[in-house]
Formats: structure tokens, C-alpha cells, sequence
């Protein structure tokens, strides 16, 4: 009797540590990124976490019992983690934030394949478009090819085996029209009303400098800045609009808009979508887990160009 007696509260013992093991939590928001701090709910209990670079943390959770999760700017989830799935995984809705349009997941997360083909339409058909993550969102979209047709052929109800190679050429394809059609209506947009842009007064759509930019990009370079254009930031917006206004030959400037949006397009595209295979395979980590060092480093390297030329430039009407 004394046996079983102690037999029982050692079972009761050992379940409860058990109960209250660290558990191996990922806590992001809908773009992926994660969600450094933190607090768990618990019944009336609760307490700040504050997670490393990739959103792990080691919590003291019963993974039976169901608790809340809450983080600034973001709505409040309830889970268990006996009910997560294999990656163990939170994920928590983030508030829209104005910064949230110079990350490439918000488009993907919001409207897929759809709304990359509409930006990067907008950045040379639309003036306007200078703003918009075109690097950036093409890198990410070679990361998420996959999934971006995945979602396209379930828009139509389709659904059947594709192979890899597949799905990126027909990234490649579509996106690649979008910045040819792009292109094609900045041209046109250039030879009609071209002109009278230089007359413009400076507001949030539209600065006179960068047509100013775009305008001495050309004269150096002549019908090539139409390819070389593709991959500058802002410089790519006002380029065709540009060619139209000098009256660059149609066919020329048709030749040069199809190699630069083909050559643009499969560099980033390819990029992400092959960097991601090389470093899981050798060193066996995810891409997708680093998404903002990545955007950062994109940003720096596809910008540096322009801003060398704006500050090399300042640098010389100062001098004179």
C-alpha cells in the first residue's frame, strides 16, 4: 500500500514537470517576419517573452492547455501547442503600418501574383511607381515562385502537377509582359505629354530632379540605358518616358524595352529562387527566416548607384 502510495505521487510529480517542459515556440506576424516581444496569457496569469532574430523562444507552457499570445500592433491569437502543426508555429496578425508598402511580403501576402504583375506594370507605366519595392519584391517572388503559381492556377481552378522549371518560366513570362507593357506606356506617355513634365511643380507622386536624372542617364548612355535603366531604382520609372520624349526610333527603343524587362526579371528572379536552394542545402538554414537582412541588403546595393550619382552631384554644383 505504502508502495503504490508513493508510486502515485511520484507520477503526479513527474507529469507535472512534465506538463511544464520549455517548449520551442516561433511567434511571426502574416509577412513572416518575426515578432520579437511578446506576452503569454495564461488564465489571470501573464508574462513578456522577448524571442531571438528567427521568433524562437523556450516557454514553460503545459502543451495541452490553450493560452493567448499578444504583441504591439498586433490582434491577439489563442493556441495550444498539442494543436500546432510540426513547425510549431505562431502566427499573429499585424496592423497595416506605412512601412509595410516598402516590404515586399505585404504584396505577396496580400494579392500574390496579381499585385507583383500591377507594381511592376506601375514603375514604368505609372510615373508614380518609384516608390514601389521593384528589386526587392522580384528577389522575394523567386523565393516564393512556387506558392505565387501555386495560388495563380487555384484562381482558376486548376490544380495538376507542375514541375520546377515550369513554374519559374512562367514567372518569368508573366512578369516580365508586365514590365514590357510597362515600359511600352511610359514610352508612349513620353512622346504625348512628355514635355510638359519638366514644367511640373515637385509633389509626392511626381520630382522633377528624378526626370532630370533619368533624362542625363540617357544622354550617356544612349538606347542601352533603356536595359541598364531596368535595374536603378527611379531611374527605371522615367527612362521610357524619357525615350519618348526624344523621340527614340519604336523599334529600337521595342528591342531594348523586351531584353532589358527579360534580363531584369530572370537575374532577380532566378537569384532568389536558386540563393535559396544553395544555402539550405549547404548550410541549412531558410531564406525566408532572413527576409528583412535580405531586403535591407538589396536595397543598399540596387540604390548605391543613385545615390553615389546624387551625392557626386551635389558635390560638383557646390564646386562651381
Amino acid at each position: 500500500m505504502k508502495k503504490l502510495f508513493l508510486l502515485t505521487v511520484l507520477v503526479f510529480v513527474c507529469s507535472g514537470l512534465i506538463a511544464q517542459e520549455e517548449i520551442r515556440l516561433r511567434v511571426i506576424n502574416q509577412y513572416e517576419s518575426s515578432v520579437g516581444q511578446f506576452t503569454l496569457m495564461q488564465g489571470a496569469d501573464s508574462k513578456e517573452f522577448v524571442a531571438d532574430k528567427e521568433g524562437y523562444v523556450l516557454l514553460p507552457l503545459d502543451s495541452l492547455t490553450e493560452v493567448k499570445i499578444t504583441a504591439p500592433l498586433h490582434d491577439t491569437a489563442s493556441f495550444s501547442y498539442a494543436g500546432l502543426d510540426n513547425s510549431k508555429t505562431v502566427v499573429l496578425t499585424k496592423s497595416f503600418g506605412w512601412k509595410d508598402l516598402l516590404n515586399p511580403m505585404f504584396y505577396i501576402v496580400m494579392g500574390g501574383l496579381w499585385i507583383i504583375l500591377l507594381i511592376v506594370f506601375a514603375e514604368t507605366g505609372l510615373f508614380a511607381g518609384f516608390f514601389l519595392p521593384g528589386d526587392s519584391l522580384l528577389f522575394v517572388a523567386g523565393i516564393y515562385s512556387t506558392n505565387l503559381i501555386n495560388e495563380l492556377f487555384k484562381s482558376f481552378g486548376l490544380d495538376w502537377q507542375r514541375g520546377e522549371w515550369f513554374d519559374l518560366l512562367l514567372l518569368v513570362t508573366l512578369i516580365s509582359f508586365a514590365g514590357i507593357i510597362g515600359n511600352t506606356v511610359g514610352y508612349w506617355f513620353g512622346k504625348k505629354i512628355g514635355p510638359t513634365m519638366f514644367r511640373w511643380k515637385d509633389n509626392f507622386f511626381f520630382k522633377k530632379h528624378y526626370l532630370e536624372q533619368a533624362h542625363e542617364f540617357y544622354d550617356k548612355h544612349g538606347g542601352g540605358a533603356i536595359v541598364f535603366a531596368r535595374f536603378l531604382p527611379i531611374v527605371r520609372t522615367f527612362a521610357p518616358i524619357i525615350a519618348g520624349i526624344v523621340g527614340m526610333d519604336k523599334k529600337k527603343f521595342a528591342f531594348y524595352n523586351i531584353v532589358g524587362c527579360i534580363a531584369w526579371v530572370v537575374s532577380m528572379i532566378f537569384a532568389g529562387h536558386f540563393l535559396q536552394k544553395w544555402v539550405q542545402a549547404q548550410f541549412g538554414f531558410d531564406l525566408k527566416d532572413h527576409l528583412e537582412a535580405i531586403i535591407i541588403v538589396i536595397v543598399l546595393v540596387t540604390t548605391a548607384p543613385v545615390l553615389i550619382k546624387l551625392i557626386t552631384g551635389r558635390r560638383k554644383q557646390s564646386e562651381t
